[in-house]
């Protein structure tokens, strides 16, 4: 029983480290406007491909961004 709470506790933890990096990630984005995958690895020492990882996930977790003709990542706004 222990190990089962001990897994479950590790698992939550590892989603808590993802959630915690998605908004790091958010907040980039939110105060750079157009920000590119690279600046935003370059910005969190992480490398290019994890960032490209981690949109998707994001998305899937309802961060909605847009990507522009250059690259650039905007902040996805609704209409009032």
């Amino acid at each position: 029983m222990l190990e089962k709470i001990q897994q479950r506790g590790a698992k939550m933890a590892f989603w808590r480290k993802k959630q915690d990096d998605f908004e790091i990630t958010d907040e980039l984005i939110q105060q750079q406007p157009g920000i590119s995958q690279a600046q935003i690895a370059r910005q969190l020492d992480v490398q290019r491909s994890t960032v490209a990882r981690r949109l998707p996930s994001m998305e899937e977790a309802g961060y909605l961004y847009y990507e522009d003709d250059g690259g650039g990542l905007w902040p996805f706004r609704k209409k009032s």
